[in-house]
């Protein structure tokens, strides 16, 4: 399984013949290859995967993915904080030998 996140184009521009282009990602901006979308234009949302734009999304959608991705992170803390509670309560926080 691959995971793609959306980020906004800032800036599109050729390097070694390459499309290339500046991805913004929440607050951090990574610089991105455009090859496989190369009408991708400023503004656009793209999804990036390893270093590459492969394909172009509307703002809706990368919204949404990044709820699903907010969605994950919090699950995720929720289970190490659960994790975390219950060897606390487990038979050493007790004095119990295991």
């Amino acid at each position: 399984m691959c995971l793609g996140i959306p980020g906004k184009l800032l800036e599109v521009y050729q390097q070694d013949d390459l499309p290339m282009g500046k991805v913004q990602f929440g607050g951090i901006v990574k610089e991105i290859c455009l090859a496989y979308t190369p009408d991708a234009e400023v503004d656009d949302h793209v999804i990036v995967h390893a270093g590459f734009a492969i394909s172009k999304v509307d703002e809706q959608e990368a919204q949404e993915i990044f709820s699903y991705l907010e969605q994950i992170g919090e699950a995720a803390e929720l289970e190490a904080a659960e994790l975390e509670s219950s060897e606390s309560d487990g038979p050493a926080a007790s004095g119990e030998s295991p």
